[in-house]
């Protein structure tokens, strides 16, 4: 961990401007249907938990979401409106819309990151359908 920075030595500001640039890259590997570039954004012991139940590991990840980069046109797209990140510097959480491709809300994401050495990856993914309470 000696590569790793010390919160302290980046402000609140400037860890909360990494996560949503990283949630933000994260996304475009989908409409860009970048399949691989997507898989390298989540840790290797990430937990992506949906209706269908946990997917374990980056290649279990890989394997259950390998169907949405089939096609040309991404079946959704999502983008962070909350970023909030532990005065430790090391985990955020990321959240949003996710939109069909006509554009209305299908859903919230909600992700949480780790910073490591190599960066900010994705730990903890689950979805949910949209508030009905706005």
């Amino acid at each position: 961990m000696m590569g790793l920075r010390s919160a302290t030595c980046q402000s609140a500001a400037d860890l909360t401007q990494q996560v949503r640039a990283a949630e933000i890259a994260f996304a475009q590997t989908m409409a860009d249907r970048d399949f691989d570039s997507f898989v390298s954004h989540i840790a290797h012991d990430a937990v992506f938990v949906s209706g269908e139940g946990a997917l374990r590991g980056v290649a279990a990840i890989g394997t259950g979401w390998n169907r949405f980069f089939d096609g040309d046109i991404a079946p959704f797209s999502w983008k962070p409106d909350l970023v909030e990140v532990l005065d430790s510097g090391t985990l955020a959480l990321s959240s949003g819309p996710v939109l069909a491709p006509e554009g209305q809300r299908i859903g919230t994401f909600n992700s949480i990151w780790r910073r490591g050495d190599d960066g900010w990856k994705v730990v903890f993914d689950k979805g949910c359908p949209p508030c009905d309470c706005e």
